[in-house]
């Protein structure tokens, strides 16, 4: 059996450290390490960057894209404007030191099928107007 005073020093160290914990500094989870950037996927996957891959021709697409799609944010995350499967494929590209035909490719497949997304989703909203028109 533990003693009554022995009980009070417990609770008192345990406040104390309780109170300690409250008072760290915790960083959020968008800091990077040093020499790199966090960016998000659309599915919500985060991914840290190294900050040489900013020279790259699909990264700067990638974010150009982005911009478009998203605006331009001073707070919050950086969002891709694609899923995890598609930026693992291109760090994979990136990080090989693929040859350029290659990265010319993924940088066109990019862009076909946003415009093909973006097609699609005219038609959607013409025949939506059509259908509002024609009513």
């Amino acid at each position: 059996m533990i003693s009554t005073n022995k009980l009070i020093k417990m609770a008192r160290k345990w406040r104390k450290l309780a109170a300690a914990s409250k008072k760290r500094i915790s960083w959020p989870r968008s800091v990077a390490n040093e020499g790199h950037f966090v960016v998000y996927t659309t599915d919500g996957r985060r991914f840290m960057i190294p900050l040489a891959y900013l020279k790259s021709e699909v990264f700067i697409e990638l974010f150009r894209i982005a911009e478009e799609e998203y605006g331009v944010t001073s707070s919050g995350p950086i969002t891709l404007p694609c899923d995890s499967k598609f930026m693992e494929y291109v760090i994979s590209v990136v990080q090989r030191c693929a040859p350029q035909e290659l990265e010319q490719a993924l940088m066109m497949s990019l862009t076909s099928c946003r415009h093909s997304a973006l097609s699609q989703e005219h038609q959607e909203q013409s025949s939506s107007h059509l259908l509002i028109c024609s009513f």
